[in-house]
C-alpha cells in the first residue's frame, strides 16, 4: 500500500444538484432544483451527462403520460394576465390583445410584431416540459452508516486547491511545515485558521443507482458531494434509523434519495434545496425490510461477506488523511469552495447572513 494514499468506493459518475457557470469571465457555482447524473469527463459545456440521467427521465416522462394520457405542455415565462390554465380562455385572451393593440396603433408593422410576438407565445406554450428529476432509486454499499457518507469540517487552499486541515469538531488533521499534525478542532465558526470562511462541512456520498440499465458493477459508486449541512444532517440521520429498524441491514434495503426544499429567514423565504434519503415510492416499511432479510440470506448461501467488505472499507479510509486527488480537488474548490463566495448570482455582494443561509443549502 502507497503511505498517506486513502482507498475510497470506486466512482463511475457524479450525482450533484448544480453546475458550475461562467459569469463575467468567472466560473462560479449555481445551485439547481434537481438532480444531475453525470459521467466523471468534461467537455467545453461541462460534465458530460450518464445515460441514466436520460434513461430515469425517460421513465419520468413515459408514467406521466400514462397518468394523464397527454404530455404534459406550458407556456414559458407565462405572462401575469395569461394566468388561465384553460387553453381556449388563454388563446382568447392572446387573440383579443392582438387586435387590440392593431386597432390602437393603426400601423401595420406594428400589428405584425404584436402578432408575432404573440405566435411565439403560443408556440411556447406547446413546448414540451423538461422533466425534473427529483428522486433516484438507489441502494447502499454498506450497511454502516459512516462508510457511505464521510462528513467533515474541511479546509482548502482556494488558490492552489490543495488540502490544508480536516476535522470533526474534536480534533484534525493539517498540513504545516513540519507535515501532518494532529491539532484540536474547534470548529469554522471559532478556528482561526478559518476566519474567512474558507473552512466548511463537505461530504462525499456514495451510492449504487438501482436499475436494471445501469452497468455499473456491484461494487461501484456514484458519488454525490455537499457542502449543505442540511442534506449531511438528513441523510446521516436517515441511515442510523434505517439502520436500526432494519436490524443492520441497511445495504440490503430499496431506496431512494428525493431532493427536498425548505424555507427559513436566513433564506429570505426564496427555497433552499437538500437531499433526503427513504424508501423507494410507494413501498411499505415491513415489505421493504422482508425483502432485505431475503435479500441477505441469499447473499449469505452465495457467499458474499459483506462483513469484509465493510472492515476492508475502514482500513482503506485509515491509510490517508484526504480523499480526493490533486485534479479532483481543484474541480471541488471551483464548486464548493470558491474565492468570491460573496459574490451570489450576479447580484454584487451578499450579507454574513445571506452566506450562512447559502452554506446551509442543499
Amino acid at each position: 500500500m502507497i503511505k498517506g494514499l486513502m482507498m475510497t468506493p470506486p466512482v463511475v459518475g457524479r450525482i450533484s444538484i448544480g453546475r458550475i457557470v461562467e459569469r463575467n469571465g468567472k466560473r462560479l457555482p449555481q445551485k439547481d432544483d434537481e438532480f444531475t447524473i453525470t459521467t466523471q469527463v468534461q467537455n467545453r459545456n461541462g460534465w458530460m451527462l450518464h445515460p441514466m440521467d436520460g434513461i430515469l427521465r425517460k421513465e419520468l416522462e413515459d408514467r406521466q403520460l400514462m397518468s394523464t394520457g397527454v404530455a404534459v405542455q406550458e407556456l414559458a415565462h407565462l405572462p401575469p394576465e395569461f394566468s388561465d390554465p384553460a387553453p381556449t380562455t388563454l388563446r382568447s385572451k392572446l387573440a383579443k390583445r392582438a387586435s387590440g393593440a392593431n386597432k390602437s396603433s393603426g400601423n401595420a408593422v406594428a400589428g405584425t410584431s404584436v402578432q408575432g410576438a404573440n405566435m411565439q407565445e403560443v408556440q411556447a406554450m406547446n413546448a414540451p416540459v423538461k422533466i425534473k428529476l427529483r428522486s433516484i432509486p438507489v441502494r447502499l454499499l454498506f450497511n454502516d452508516p459512516a462508510l457511505n457518507l464521510r462528513a467533515n469540517y474541511t479546509l482548502f487552499n482556494r488558490t492552489t486547491a490543495r488540502p490544508i486541515c480536516v476535522g470533526d469538531g474534536q480534533s484534525c488533521k493539517r498540513m504545516t511545515a513540519k507535515g501532518i499534525e494532529a491539532m484540536q478542532c474547534k470548529g469554522p465558526d471559532l478556528c482561526a485558521l478559518a476566519i474567512d470562511g474558507g473552512c466548511k462541512p463537505f461530504g462525499r456520498f456514495h451510492v449504487r443507482i438501482d436499475h436494471p440499465e445501469c452497468q455499473a458493477d456491484a461494487l461501484s459508486t456514484f458519488v454525490l458531494r455537499t457542502t449543505g449541512i442540511n442534506s449531511m444532517r438528513t441523510l446521516l440521520t436517515r441511515m442510523q434509523y434505517l439502520q436500526a429498524v432494519s436490524g443492520g441491514l441497511l445495504s440490503f434495503l430499496p431506496l431512494e434519495i428525493r431532493l427536498r426544499a425548505k424555507s427559513t429567514n436566513m433564506s429570505h423565504r426564496t427555497p433552499i434545496y437538500y437531499v433526503d434519503l427513504g424508501l423507494r415510492d410507494g413501498m411499505a416499511m415491513d415489505a421493504a425490510i422482508a425483502q432485505a432479510v431475503d435479500v441477505a440470506e441469499h447473499d449469505r448461501k452465495t457467499g458474499h461477506d459483506q462483513e469484509a467488505l465493510e472492515h476492508a472499507a475502514r482500513s482503506g479510509y485509515a491509510l490517508g488523511l484526504f480523499e480526493e486527488l490533486e485534479q479532483e480537488a481543484t474541480e471541488i474548490v471551483q464548486e464548493f469552495y470558491p474565492l468570491n463566495e460573496g459574490v451570489e448570482q450576479g447580484n454584487g455582494p451578499s450579507s454574513p447572513q445571506r452566506l450562512r443561509a447559502a452554506n446551509h443549502a442543499q
